[in-house]
């Protein structure tokens, strides 16, 4: 197992205490950082714990910075899990903080094999998630180390741990199936921004993305050009939007170029919870990282086949 260390902008130090912090329920409190995390935690925590996230559908953890209250709620979990690999980036000193300090906090992306991260402009690449035999491996980890955390349940954790890690590995198969509905020449990816790394190496997709958008005008400009450029020139048919991130950039590069809006991927947020869509006539949650993996490449294969 491999354990990434990740920078950012001191918020406030601190840890959690030694006796059961507990949720609203009555139940140990367990605080998430993203959505993804929040589903992992539900998931192998079960009913015996409360599981608190402080981001929601469609928020941006890149971006997101915590208000005093979420800082409460972190301090007062018993247990704190989190992305990792920068995902959370104005919160991540404070998170390592915590955890130097004893706090019982860690990240997922702690759990994973050896040389499987990517590295990109100098940075680990934290969207993990994008492949689901890599979110298996996180899952296994985090299973494990909420069990030593609650060893009242330990047991019960682990075998939580195992399901969750054969449904994701059933639905990496699956995404893989469905990936070769598309003829290879066609397997590019065109979204707002590299989201999509691990899912193209996992799937077999080319990923081309605009970049610097939010915050260099004039790279945003070269960028949009040198994409409409690889549209024009590749016959791309169809590009995509992202629920986290505007979508201005790509409709404007989709009425430049005439390649038609694919539909709109999930990338740095799940959706609701609960929210059932058809994914190739399998109903799937996309408030779950399986579901919405599944509804993404649904989108995907429909718009390029």
């Amino acid at each position: 197992m491999m354990k990434f260390a990740a920078g950012g902008v001191a918020l406030l130090g601190g840890g959690c205490g030694d006796g059961v912090r507990a949720g609203r329920s009555g139940k140990p409190l367990v605080a998430a950082t993203t959505t993804m995390v929040g589903d992992l935690a539900r998931s192998l925590g079960g009913e015996g714990v409360e599981v608190s996230a402080l981001m929601g559908p469609e928020v941006d953890p890149h971006l997101f910075k915590p208000g005093q209250r979420d800082v409460q709620l972190l301090r007062g979990a018993e247990v704190v899990m989190y992305g990792g690999l920068h995902l959370e980036g104005r919160m991540a000193e404070m998170l390592e903080r915590m955890e130097r300090h004893g706090g019982r906090v860690f990240a997922v992306s702690e759990g994973l094999r050896a040389g499987s991260v990517i590295e990109a402009d100098g940075a680990h690449d934290p969207h993990i998630w994008g492949d689901a035999s890599m979110w298996a491996d996180a899952a296994g980890y985090a299973a494990g180390r909420l069990a030593g955390y609650f060893p009242g349940r330990a047991e019960e954790m682990r075998a939580r741990g195992e399901e969750v890690v054969a449904a994701l590995r059933g639905v990496h198969e699956r995404l893989k199936g469905r990936a070769e509905e598309v003829p290879e020449g066609r397997r590019v990816l065109v979204t707002s921004h590299d989201a999509f790394r691990y899912f193209g190496r996992a799937y077999g997709f080319e990923v081309l993305s605009v970049q610097g958008i939010a915050t260099v005008s004039e790279a945003a400009l070269a960028d949009m050009a040198r994409i409409s450029g690889v549209i024009r020139a590749r016959g791309i048919k169809a590009v995509f939007v992202e629920s986290s991130v505007s979508p201005a950039t790509i409709k404007r590069i989709s009425e430049e170029t005439g390649a038609v809006l694919g539909g709109e991927l999930c990338s740095d947020a799940l959706g609701a919870p609960g929210e059932m869509v058809d994914a190739g006539g399998r109903m799937v949650d996309k408030g779950t990282v399986g579901g919405m993996l599944e509804y993404n490449m649904d989108t995907i294969v429909r718009a390029l086949r």
